[in-house]
């Protein structure tokens, strides 16, 4: 009964928290950060994990359509882009209200003497973001009855999620629920994405992104501390995702310092982006070669060679067709060390943090994509809304690397995911675009005869693993600062954004530059 006491003070945090910090534009943008790191992370690592366990591949279909469903509606019908929002709005909120019940059905599983009490905790935790969500969302789109009015709501079906007997939560368990959740937690993810009344004309300069970039802090401690919570040592259905994705990111951490470092002594040794040489900014646009450090210790010198060579096949075409970068780097600093952990980690930190997002969905037990053309199929469709940096492609293909994904998808991501987009695409003649196929499609058929088994090279004791990860923790956290949640993640968003709300009656004006940042 206390934690079902507990779990319903934490969502009347939601109003305390609003009151507070809606009292000026900083603080307001403070909050928003804390609600696109917690609310969004909270969907990507805790909850789409968990939906793939029960509903595999077609999950991710679903949560696509209530992503993208309410972004074509409004393309299609201007008209009707208030009535699509509200609609989406009210799906989102439905789906929390939903997972409430569950909720309550957990206190009780935590109750249980051979449960950790971890679970309860960490069901407690995640109300809080909900909680404050709710009234972000709600109390300036409909007022303090209504919002109330959900925030009452939840309570009553935690509640009943706690009281009811196992016939009703077996009604509405995540195995008969599933799709129906998938879709509205896309919807949950556009309304958060989309920022219904964050945008503030107040910030048109990006002055409060100092305030963003803290409240995004404390929604990534919060992600943290629920992670721990979840690989706490209960047999919860969606700890695999968590696990696997801490575990990744323990690996990695070392490498990526090891990869700032080099970054730093090769543009201190004068091999800079702005080069003249265009042979040299594709060099460093495909390989870096911090990257090739990256596949070198924790896929084995066979892939890190395979890369090279590729990447150099590559690099060589499009710079004998004259073939300009898209996003060329920008106001450089002069520094080293500014250029390697500051310059370099704005533009990679995005592209790493969605690589081990992307790997823990697509490379998930439950999502079977064992064909290797099946594979690259996927894999083209995710690199050609976006451009991956070379770090980031390194990270994903060691991540799908350890899930199981065949030696043909982790070489395609090693070879094309820096160049594979529709902005780079762009620049190109047709004929520079089917060398550039051809070149692609012989690499693989090299990839699928030559290449063994990969091995990590790499091993550190796992207290090592947990002070870089600590390190590489507090770089990006300094990235955040600087640039504000959004901005450190426009790259990203600029894709999904690719329309005005026009609902909102305020735009994101703080996007015109986002190109400048790409690596």
């Amino acid at each position: 009964m206390l934690y079902l006491v507990a779990s319903c003070i934490a969502l009347l945090f939601g109003p305390l928290f609003y009151r507070y910090f809606s009292s000026g534009s900083g603080l307001q943008k403070g909050l928003d950060g804390f609600i696109f790191v917690s609310l969004g992370g909270l969907v990507l690592i805790h909850i789409l994990p968990e939906l793939l366990q029960h509903g595999g591949i077609l999950t991710l279909l679903f949560v696509v359509l209530g992503l993208w469903g309410p972004t074509a509606s409004e393309r299609l019908f201007h008209r009707y882009s208030d009535i699509t929002h509200n609609v989406t709005l009210t799906l989102g909120i439905g789906g929390l209200l939903l997972h409430t019940i569950t909720d309550g059905g957990a206190m009780v599983i935590a109750q249980q003497e051979d449960t950790s009490i971890l679970l309860a905790l960490g069901v407690i935790m995640h109300r809080l973001p909900v909680g404050v969500a709710i009234w972000w969302l709600l109390k300036p789109q409909v007022g303090t009855r209504w919002a109330s009015a959900v925030l009452a709501a939840m309570m009553v079906l935690t509640g009943v999620g706690y009281f009811a007997g196992e016939q009703l939560l077996q009604h509405i368990s995540i195995d008969n629920t599933v799709y129906l959740q998938a879709f509205v937690t896309g919807s949950i993810l556009h309304v958060v994405l989309h920022q219904p009344h964050g945008n503030s004309d107040d910030d048109q300069q990006g002055r409060y992104q100092y305030q963003a970039g803290i409240g995004s802090l404390f929604g990534v401690g919060l992600l943290a501390l629920l992670l721990l919570f979840d690989t706490g040592g209960h047999d919860h259905s969606h700890s695999h995702g968590s696990e696997q994705f801490l575990t990744w990111l323990l690996t990695v951490s070392p490498v990526l310092i090891i990869s700032y470092l080099v970054a730093t002594a090769r543009f201190k040794m004068g091999l800079s982006p702005q080069n003249h040489s265009l042979a040299s900014r594709w060099l460093q646009r495909l390989a870096g070669p911090e990257a090739l450090f990256i596949t070198l210790l924790l896929l084995g010198p066979w892939f890190a060679l395979y890369q090279a060579i590729g990447l150099l096949f590559v690099g060589a075409l499009l710079s004998l067709g004259k073939v300009e970068l898209t996003d060329p780097h920008e106001n450089l600093p002069t520094s080293s060390w500014r250029f390697g952990f500051a310059h370099l980690v704005d533009r990679s930190a995005p592209w790493v943090a969605l690589s081990l997002i992307l790997a823990n969905l697509i490379g998930h037990p439950s999502v079977h994509f064992e064909h290797p053309v099946l594979q690259v199929m996927i894999l083209i469709a995710v690199f050609l809304p976006m451009r991956f940096c070379n770090l980031g492609a390194a990270v994903l293909a060691l991540s799908l690397a350890y899930s199981g994904w065949s030696n043909v998808a982790v070489a395609f991501v090693l070879i094309a995911a820096p160049v594979l987009s529709i902005s780079q695409l762009k620049l190109m003649n047709w004929p520079m675009r089917v060398a550039l196929s051809a070149v692609l499609a012989i690499a693989l058929l090299l990839a699928y005869y030559l290449l063994g088994e990969w091995h990590q090279v790499l091993t550190l004791p796992n207290s090592v693993n947990i002070a870089a990860a600590v390190i590489v923790g507090l770089i990006f956290s300094a990235s955040l600062l600087r640039l504000g949640p959004r901005k450190f993640l426009s790259r990203l968003l600029i894709k999904l954004k690719g329309h005005s709300h026009e609902h909102d009656h305020t735009h994101d004006h703080g996007h015109s530059d986002s190109h400048k940042h790409h690596h």
